[in-house]
């Protein structure tokens, strides 16, 4: 679509006219279901006890629902996803949802020391990640700044579902490189009968002297069900395993004399984190319609500066609703029906030497609604509609940008229909169009001024999926993808700490726009599975932050390089970009019954690689990770478990003017698992050590690789009771 770049008012909306539509729908969906006796039960809902045959024994599918507002077989999706939840989450969580995913294929770390780091995915980060929480929006200002932590905690996780490549066409632009899903129950989705709960407590020695502790409690009579949980994280600073400068920097920018080089330990990576939530639901057998408050705290440091700490607090309120099983109350046009409603109170500031120096604020909501259509032939489908406000601030001398309000309003569509009469073969469909308005106010600081922006972005899709056998299938994926440019990447100007530069927007910045192409195969065969995708995407406007040569100072003004208190002026400046590269990961049966007659080990391989590069200049974009292989033994025994991994990361040589090469490094780590059953109770005991061989390593997707090097050898002890 056209964007249209004139400055006019933005539009305006409340949260009332989102909140009625969302009481209205679920409302009118739920009478319509107790006036249909007849509707038949839905397959997610909660059946009576029966004698187990050896089919209702298999392993259940696991659906996803982030990808594909149909519900889809993990297997049978056309986009690439992966999932981590169980006990695999509960092994593998670390304190920043970023870390907890890196080494997914595809899928690195903005790593800003242990307390900050959102996902890169496929070599893109930021604005271009969709962060969601239970498919819910969440505000913050993570996107704006690395230092910047989410406000989303691991420990509260239910499962994670991350969508790699190109997902704007169900949720907005900013989700074009790939979504990532925080699931939990907070608004409980089905009936719960009686009291069940469970608990995590953790300790790690070495890395960071995490403390960790979470427990949720979960109670119902069948219909009315609710939800508690609470969590508490305190780490100290963390280990490394030598000095905290590169050798590069020590040699080039030695330290003032009397100063000494920080070893072993980073420097300001102390962090305390708490929060909590209540919610409760009203359910029937093919529905829910519930409510939840949430809150987190974060108090902690940043590596960038030994005397800035980021104090942060989130408050949200969530609505969410679903009705199934409509069709017989609608005359078959609508099947179901979704909808949720939330609205975020979000404050950090941040402190040097113990005063307020910037105080960031962001308040709004965000609805969305869905329903699932009849069948229009063979097609099945959900359209949908989205709204959003937010009010952001960023207040003190050290505001890099103004004050703005944004506005969103989207309409949606995903289509899915197969193509022969065995349904091997099926095609995916589906657009978006978005209208966001962005208006900035300078508030009386010179380096702002008063404006207004207005963009129209469309989205559009197509997939297929073949399978040429029960244990092959193949899978491609066409998109085209618009995004808006955010406020700081139009108004953006002054310095930042967190790049130690002077970041200036463009004020007459265009819609970044993406074609992306995505081939894919898949095999699964009884204990052995594996895949492998392919993906290039080509930006005609791709919304790069770049080295101007210039050097300002921290007012303003034009400075000489190597000046006292010089620093390099970076620009947002629309650039043609291409990206390619590919994922692959697959899992193997090597051997069964050695020790015992039940044992199994398993040989799992993982390898990504992401190639990018302004097409202008002919130099790579910045923050991409390098060729990376990982391998994992993986042995089970009864309650037993053990694994062995294995990663590999190679240099990484390909960086933009100004930006520092990555060594090789290899990382060891092993974990060891006990599940035991007592008296309606289910405990995993679990030890995991990470870094094992202290290699000093440094991540080429972070802007701190020079001063921050990775987490030296730790291991973490915990245990999760599920009752």
């Amino acid at each position: 679509m056209n964007s249209n770049n004139k400055r006019i008012p933005a539009m305006h909306r409340t949260p009332l006219a989102a909140l009625a539509a969302l009481i209205v729908s679920t409302g009118l969906a739920s009478q319509a279901m107790a006036q249909d006796n007849t509707a038949a039960a839905p397959a997610t809902a909660p059946a009576a006890p029966q004698p187990q045959t050896q089919a209702q024994t298999q392993t259940l599918k696991e659906v996803v629902v982030t990808a594909n507002p149909l519900g889809s077989d993990l297997n049978e999706m056309v986009a690439p996803v992966s999932t981590l939840g169980g006990d695999a989450l509960a092994v593998r969580q670390t304190s920043t949802i970023g870390e907890t995913l890196n080494g997914i294929p595809g899928v690195a770390s903005s790593y800003f020391g242990p307390n900050a780091s959102r996902p890169a995915i496929r070599g893109l980060d930021g604005d271009r990640i969709k962060m969601l929480q239970s498919g819910g929006s969440t505000l913050d200002a993570s996107s704006l700044s690395y230092d910047h932590a989410v406000p989303i905690d691991p420990l509260v996780a239910e499962k994670i579902e991350v969508v790699r490549g190109p997902a704007a066409l169900m949720y907005g632009g900013n989700a074009l490189g790939g979504v990532v899903n925080v699931i939990d129950n907070r608004i409980p989705r089905d009936p719960i009968t009686g009291v069940s709960g469970a608990a995590d407590v953790s300790g790690t020695i070495g890395g960071d002297k995490g403390r960790n502790a979470s427990g949720l409690l979960e109670a119902g009579n069948g219909t009315f069900a609710v939800h508690a949980d609470a969590f508490v994280r305190q780490t100290s600073d963390l280990r490394i395993p030598g000095f905290a400068r590169s050798g590069n920097l020590r040699a080039t920018q030695p330290l003032p004399e009397g100063q000494s080089e920080p070893y072993g330990t980073l420097p300001n990576t102390s962090s305390h984190q708490e929060g909590g939530s209540m919610g409760g639901s009203y359910t029937w057998a093919d529905g829910f319609v519930g409510a939840n408050y949430s809150t987190y705290r974060n108090d902690y440091g940043t590596p960038a500066d030994e005397e800035a700490r980021i104090k942060m607090r989130q408050d949200r309120i969530g609505l969410a609703g679903e009705a199934r099983n409509l069709a017989g109350a609608t005359n078959g046009i609508i099947e179901s029906v979704k909808a949720n409603f939330n609205y975020t109170d979000y404050e950090h500031r941040e402190l040097d030497n113990g005063v307020t120096g910037t105080t960031f604020k962001n308040r709004g909501w965000d609805t969305r609604l869905e329903a699932t259509h009849g069948k229009i032939g063979n097609m099945s489908g959900v359209i949908g509609t989205q709204f959003g406000h937010s009010d952001f601030s960023a207040l003190g001398e050290e505001a890099f940008v103004p004050s703005t309000t944004t506005d969103n309003a989207a309409l949606f569509v995903f289509e899915e229909m197969p193509l022969n009469s065995s349904g091997d073969f099926k095609l995916n469909l589906g657009g978006r169009i978005d209208h966001s308005s962005v208006k900035s106010t300078a508030n009386g600081n010179d380096r702002f001024t008063d404006d207004s922006r207005t963009f129209n972005a469309g989205s559009a899709s197509a997939g297929l999926l073949y399978k040429l056998n029960p244990v092959w299938s193949v899978t491609s994926n066409l998109s085209y993808t618009e995004r808006a440019p955010t406020f700081y990447e139009l108004y953006a100007n002054g310095p930042h700490l967190a790049t130690n530069a002077y970041e200036i927007g463009d004020p007459n910045a265009n819609k970044e726009r993406a074609t992306s192409i995505d081939l894919g195969m898949r095999f699964k065969q009884g204990q052995h599975s594996g895949g492998v995708s392919g993906y290039y995407s080509h930006f005609q406007n791709y919304l790069a932050l770049l080295n101007t040569g210039a050097f300002r100072d921290a007012e303003g003004n034009v400075v000489a390089a190597g000046s006292e208190g010089a620093l390099p002026v970076l620009q947002y400046t629309g650039v043609p970009a291409t990206l390619y590269g590919f994922e692959a990961e697959g899992k193997t049966r090597l051997l069964q019954k050695m020790l015992t007659t039940g044992d199994t080990l398993d040989f799992e391989a993982r390898a990504d690689y992401v190639h990018g590069e302004n097409r202008s200049n002919g130099e790579p974009l910045p923050r991409l990770a390098p060729l990376r292989v990982g391998g994992s033994l993986v042995y089970a025994a009864g309650p037993w478990g053990a694994r062995i991994n294995v990663d590999w990361n190679a240099r990484q040589t390909r960086v933009p003017t100004g930006d520092t090469p990555t060594d090789a490094y290899t990382m060891l780590g092993v974990s060891l698992t006990y599940k035991v059953k007592v008296s309606g109770t289910q405990t995993l005991f679990y030890v995991r050590g990470d870094n094992l061989t202290n290699t000093e390593a440094r991540s080429a997707t972070s802007i701190l690789r020079e001063i921050a090097p990775l987490p030296g050898r730790s291991v973490k002890i915990g245990m999760r009771t599920m009752f």
